[in-house]
């Protein structure tokens, strides 16, 4: 690939998002083609990012400067839409945190812990970026605890 058609990385060589600047999650061609309306995957190279900036309307986006519209997927994705699963492997949500924490025990937590070290978890293919959920979805129970508490 010649390098003059290429948006060069920020200095510190982290991609970032075109339209809000946000550092890119890597995906890889397999989450693309999972997440990407069938007849616009040719719009974006295979190697691409993830952009998790909730409020911006790009989804993915390449080293050319083009992306992928939120509204271009084939279904909604957390956090782009709070009411998708922020589990795409097994459809765990905020209300089962919300539940959790009004309970006050984790137990749909460490269910889907223990499910995410099963070959059911597909993390790299159904999570938009690719990356496995529980480390969201601890910080989402932990920042709940943190407003009740209030």
């Amino acid at each position: 690939m010649n390098k003059a058609f290429v948006r060069e990385p920020e200095l510190d060589s982290r991609p970032c998002c075109p339209r809000c600047g946000s550092l890119g999650a890597s995906v890889n061609k397999i989450t693309l083609d999972h997440h990407v309306q069938t007849h616009l995957r040719r719009k974006i190279d295979d190697t691409a990012w993830f952009c998790a900036y909730a409020s911006c309307d790009v989804a993915y986006f390449d080293l050319f400067e083009r992306s992928v519209a939120v509204g271009e997927l084939q279904a909604p994705v957390y956090p782009k839409d709070i009411d998708a699963p922020i589990c795409a492997c097994f459809g765990f949500t905020i209300e089962d945190i919300d539940s959790d924490v009004q309970s006050g025990t984790p137990t749909r937590i460490r269910e889907l812990l223990a499910k995410s070290e099963t070959s059911d978890a597909r993390c790299h293919i159904s999570a938009a970026d690719g990356q496995c959920c529980t480390r969201e979805v601890q910080r989402l129970y932990m920042k709940q605890i943190a407003k009740s508490d209030d």
